[in-house]
């Protein structure tokens, strides 16, 4: 993921105007690896590091939901429905 499109991504999820690192910023931003992790495991089947990772990530996302979740719900629904997460 290039720096434009991080920087797009925290523009687009922060809650104020100062907010780099937020629960939300933070789950985009792990969905948006996990995209490109997931397509490019399409093409190389056999890339196991690319993988764990994979794994790895959501893991990582999965526990931010949680907590998010835990903490306040109202914010868990908004961006589980932003980021078309739980079909």
């Amino acid at each position: 993921m290039d720096q434009a499109t991080k920087t797009a991504i925290v523009e687009e999820h922060r809650r104020h105007e100062t907010d780099k690192g937020s629960v939300e910023v933070q789950v985009a931003i792990l969905t948006a690896r996990v995209t490109e992790l997931t397509e490019h495991l399409r093409q190389h089947k056999h890339d196991h590091a690319a993988r764990r990772g994979l794994l790895k990530l959501v893991g990582q996302r999965r526990r931010l939901l949680g907590y998010l979740n835990a903490t306040d719900v109202g914010r868990y629904r908004a961006i589980i429905e932003q980021l078309g997460l739980r079909r």
